[in-house]
């Protein structure tokens, strides 16, 4: 009984010592001018001598590694809620999602009755040169099986990726015959930017997922193709995009605004006030500008937004933002280990911090997200939570408010009920595994459309729709929605497999409702 109580109370017992440690040694290393990082390379924290009192004197085996991490995010449990500890295993994942790419054999794929279906072949990618195709079962990786069990999708990616250079042994079934093919791992970019297009001859269209390393960069590529092609008014689509560098949103900020305006600055404790401001001539600082954001909207998304709106440069239209204002630095620990703990609050132009209040806690924090469907705030405008923070005039004499993140200049509600209808449709993979097999049996019919544009304008879904409840072990999910909305789903999934996420959107954008809002915005 003794034992068990010990280790109930040992990672909070640690959490204690690792603090009253930390702060001594950042004192300690302070005082040493020789110290090249935050604490003392010759001085032992209070953790490590009770780690080393557990591992000799303790009267069962325990895992320090263990123990060691259980303190840690203890710690971080008392911090902000966006304040992470990684373990070793998961830090390269935790990188891999903002580096913007990855080191792969190129390929995008689905698993279909315990089977890894191969559903994109990256152009010009490893597996591509080694002759992969779309429709491939791979059933063994190396001398790794793949088949015959449910494996998730972080397991079949351990079993295919690795270092650039190496090799990827894969067995694969096509046309009913096994085959090996040696495919030699590279560099596999992961967009961010997933679509861009001309919705009519002169309003652009973009869509960004997440703020990488790389999508600056992809942002101007677009808008350069896009002001080719006529761009004078742009609709940037940030909905869903929960953030990422904030550096990469105030490079394409200053593309927005002109002279040396204030972007955003950033400040804490112990982090000096910094300012981030416009340093080039942008590439569209004078055309019309909507940005589109929701309630999953956050972090640079709200930098970018934010300061937009604060120099009255764009319509900020949709639902109200995330709220998240802080900033994170990670820092990497000896043991292969991360923290990513936030370091200070950044704030718009006018001086507004969006952040939330998080003083009773992670849980209530994060469920603020579900409150707002059903206190209805996501349906009507007239439900949203009053403003309690600080108000702000912008030079146009638009309010805007502090905290609880971006409210937009024109609300759109969400349609719930077609999102439910959705969320049937798509849950189980039932919808995707059918349109998979379409698209296979119909490559050849489905080449004679040259761009998105004119599949969406002469392809008739209503075959696709009738094969779709022929095929459907669910006929009643069905037709329990519109039947639109069900061509449209059919339609956009299909422009996927033949036009990457940039088919899609082009597609499913025709019926949303945020977007006809914006279009109306812009023509007046």
């Amino acid at each position: 009984m003794g034992n068990k109580k010990l280790q109930v109370w040992l990672p909070l017992l640690f959490s204690i010592v690792m603090i009253v440690g930390m702060y001594f040694g950042y004192k300690l290393g302070n005082q040493n001018t020789g110290n090249k990082g935050f604490f003392s390379s010759n001085t032992r924290s209070s953790l490590q001598e009770a780690l080393d009192l557990i591992r000799l004197r303790y009267v069962d085996s325990v895992s320090i590694d263990s123990l060691e991490g259980q303190a840690i995010q203890e710690m971080m449990n008392e911090l902000d809620p966006h304040s992470v500890y990684f373990p070793p295993v998961e830090v390269d994942d935790a990188n891999e999602d903002l580096a913007g790419n990855f080191d792969g054999i190129g390929v995008e794929f689905n698993t279909y009755n315990d089977t890894v279906n191969v559903t994109y072949v990256i152009p010009g990618g490893p597996s591509e040169k080694a002759g992969l195709l779309i429709g491939d079962k791979i059933t063994k990786a190396d001398d790794s099986l793949l088949t015959g069990r449910d494996f998730t999708v972080d397991q079949i990616k351990k079993r295919i990726r690795g270092k650039r250079g190496s090799k990827a042994r894969l067995e694969i079934l096509r046309d009913n015959k096994i085959q090996t093919i040696t495919v030699t791992r590279g560099t596999i970019p992961l967009p961010s930017l997933v679509a861009s297009y001309m919705i009519d001859k002169s309003t652009g269209y973009i869509k960004l997922n997440k703020f990488t390393d790389q999508s600056y960069e992809e942002f101007m590529t677009a808008m350069e193709a896009l002001k080719k092609q006529g761009l004078q008014s742009l609709i940037f689509d940030l909905r869903g995009n929960g953030g990422g560098f904030m550096n990469e949103a105030v490079d394409m900020a200053d593309e927005f605004l002109d002279g040396d305006k204030l972007i955003v600055y950033t400040e804490g404790l112990n982090s000096k006030k910094r300012e981030y401001r416009c340093k080039r001539p942008g590439l569209f600082e004078s055309g019309k500008l909507v940005i589109l954001i929701d309630e999953l909207s956050a972090s640079a998304s709200e930098v970018l937004a934010g300061s937009l709106q604060d120099w009255c440069r764009a319509t900020i239209i949709g639902r109200r933002s995330f709220g998240k204002g802080l900033v994170q630095e990670q820092y990497s620990l000896s043991d292969g280990s991360a923290i990513r703990l936030t370091v200070a609050r950044y704030y718009t132009p006018l001086g507004r911090s969006i952040q939330r209040s998080y003083q009773k806690g992670k849980k209530i924090y994060m469920d603020e997200f579900r409150e707002r469907f059903e206190s209805g705030e996501v349906m009507s405008i007239d439900s949203a939570k009053p403003h309690n923070g600080k108000a702000y005039l912008t030079p146009c004499k638009d309010t805007v408010y502090a905290g609880d993140g971006i409210t937009p200049d024109v609300f759109v509600p969400m349609d719930t009920t077609q999102l439910r209808y959705v969320i049937k449709l798509t849950n189980n993979g039932f919808l995707n595994q059918f349109v998979y097999k379409y698209y296979l049996a119909h490559q050849k019919e489905l080449q004679q459309y040259k761009s998105v544009a004119d599949f969406n304008n002469r392809f008739d879904a209503g075959e696709l729709r009738s094969a779709f409840l022929k095929y459907s072990d669910t006929p009643s999910v069905a037709t329990s929605g519109s039947d639109e909305t069900l061509r449209e789903i059919l339609k956009a999934t299909l422009a996927r497999y033949r036009w990457r996420s940039s088919g899609f959107f082009q597609v499913i954008n025709g019926g949303d409702s945020t977007l006809r809002k914006s279009l109306e915005i812009l023509g007046k």
